[in-house]
Order: C-alpha cells, then sequence, then structure tokens
C-alpha cells in the first residue's frame, strides 16, 4: 500500500463528505487506503460533526480534514473540489467501502466519458436474519445502472468526472437531490455520462423501519422539489403518487424471483415492507401535491 503524494501536481482527488458517521468514515478510509493512492489526494470535508475527528486524524496522517460550516453534503463537495488540484474527481460517501481498486479503476475508466458512476451493492451490518428494511434495501437499493441508463443520472457516492467538467457545470446545490440534480445538469449540457460496473463500492443497509423511512422521506422531498411546484407539476406528482399502491403489486415478483434473500421469511418481510413503503409515499405524494408538509 502507498499512501504517499509525489512531488508535483496529484491526478486524482478523493472527496469525501462527513456528518457524525465517524465509524463508518473510519471503515470507508481503511478500505480506501488499500487502494493504490500514489499520486491521489483524498480530502474529507466534514460538516462540523459533534463527533470527535482526532483518532481518525491521526489513523491517517495522509488524509486531510477539513471542515465546512455550510451544512449539506453539496457545500462539502464544492469546498473538497475548491481545495484540491487534481484533473480527476473522484466522489465516495462516508459510509462507502471501495473495493481494493477503485481507484485504479477510476482512472482507467476515466476516459470513457465526461461522468462515470460505478455500482454499489448492499451489506448488512446486523446478523441473520434481515429485518424488513434490510430485505427491501438488498432488492432495490442502488441501482446505479438503471439510474445511469434509463433515467439519467449518478449518485456522487461512486462517482468520477473530471475537473474541467466540474468547473463548466458549477458545483452542487444544496437543498435539493444535488447529485441527482448535478448529473442531469451536465447531461442536459450535452457532457456524456456512462455507468461502470467495475468501479464498485458498498453501503451498508437501512437495519430498520424508521431509518428507511427516514430515507424515503428526505428523498420524496427531493424528488417534489426537482418535480417542480407548478399547477401541472403538482397534479402530475399526485398522479404519481396514486400509483404507488400498483408499483408494489408489480414489483412483487421482483423480490420473489431476486434470489438475493435467503429466508421464505425475509421474502414475506421484504414485499410487506415494499407496500407498506409505497403506501406511505402515496401519502406524502399527495400530501405534497395539495402543498401540505409531509
Amino acid at each position: 500500500m502507498n499512501t504517499a503524494i509525489t512531488e508535483g501536481r496529484p491526478d486524482a482527488a478523493v472527496i469525501i463528505p462527513h456528518y457524525n458517521d465517524v465509524t463508518r468514515l473510519g471503515r470507508c478510509l481503511d478500505a480506501l487506503l488499500r487502494n493504490d493512492t500514489t499520486d491521489a489526494e483524498i480530502v474529507v470535508v466534514d460538516n462540523g460533526s459533534t463527533q470527535p475527528l482526532d483518532d481518525l486524524r491521526a489513523r491517517f496522517p495522509a488524509v486531510r480534514f477539513l471542515v465546512e460550516a455550510e451544512k449539506g453534503a453539496a457545500a462539502a463537495r464544492n469546498r473538497g473540489v475548491r481545495e484540491t488540484t487534481a484533473p480527476l474527481l473522484c466522489f465516495i460517501d462516508a459510509d462507502c467501502v471501495p473495493d481494493h481498486d477503485w481507484l485504479s479503476v477510476a482512472r482507467e475508466v476515466a476516459d470513457r466519458a465526461d461522468l462515470v458512476g460505478g455500482r454499489v451493492d448492499v451489506f448488512d451490518e446486523t446478523p441473520p436474519p434481515r429485518s424488513g428494511a434490510e430485505a427491501f434495501e438488498a432488492i432495490f437499493a442502488f441501482n446505479f445502472r438503471r439510474y445511469i441508463e434509463v433515467q439519467g443520472f449518478s449518485g456522487a457516492g461512486n462517482l468520477v468526472t473530471r475537473r474541467d467538467v466540474f468547473d463548466a457545470i458549477g458545483g452542487f446545490v444544496n437543498g435539493v437531490s444535488e447529485d441527482r440534480e448535478w448529473t442531469m445538469r451536465a447531461v442536459a449540457r450535452g457532457y456524456s455520462l456512462v455507468y461502470e460496473d467495475r468501479l464498485r463500492v458498498t453501503h451498508p443497509s437501512r437495519q430498520d423501519w424508521p431509518a428507511l423511512r427516514v430515507k424515503w422521506q428526505r428523498m420524496t422531498r427531493e424528488g417534489f422539489q426537482l418535480n417542480g411546484t407548478s399547477p401541472g407539476r403538482r397534479l402530475r406528482w399526485g398522479l404519481r403518487g396514486l400509483a404507488m399502491p400498483a408499483s408494489a403489486v408489480a414489483h412483487t415478483p421482483k423480490v420473489l424471483l431476486s434470489g438475493k434473500l435467503d429466508t421464505p421469511g425475509e421474502y414475506l418481510r421484504a414485499v410487506a415492507t415494499l407496500v407498506r413503503l409505497r403506501c406511505l409515499r402515496m401519502v406524502w405524494m399527495l400530501r405534497q401535491s395539495l402543498g401540505l408538509p409531509i
């Protein structure tokens, strides 16, 4: 393992936003520094965590730790870009675990397109059997191939781009789904976005219903912001909300035929969570379409 940055300009910058997730950040950095980080600058941009970072600073002297006062991953990522100089920008989230060759693959595939999004697999942090939330996430979480190839956006938990592209597009925007908005903005400007299966990280599944509910409530708020608030767009959003229960029925075969779960109980809990979540999203979306909070 080589964690030194050679003299001269580094060729890659790894930017990690962080807030109050020290254990997972340590796991991320442990895995990252098993990569070949020669000529790479690694920056953690903390959003003013109340959890101390002193131990991590001592464990990872090759990593720069910055503090960004403006809250939100968008501001943290933007600060990381400003504080680095490398032409290649590699974004990863603090709770993700990169593969041993993640950085090498990032360098290798960077010329494929202006933006390259990778694969995100889910792992459980609790012993089996899976809860309903964990079973649901094992099947439905982080389908980056579909995000990129069908929906035209990528998450920033596993994203590679160039500094000149970032400078041309401008920074991430707080208050919306910042990675989705940024990549869609880039695509709308004519920049290319591709999926690369070899660019791999893993992400912990949500362990229980409250954690899954918080995730999807946030995503529903962000989706509504991107949808727009004109009367026509509110109507369209409401109609999409009414279709949520039907989508649960349509996606039940995906659960039952996935082969990703281990016991009949896990399959049953996954289907129950699917139905419960889609019905709740219907309520949220209808409230949003009527101008009510969720």
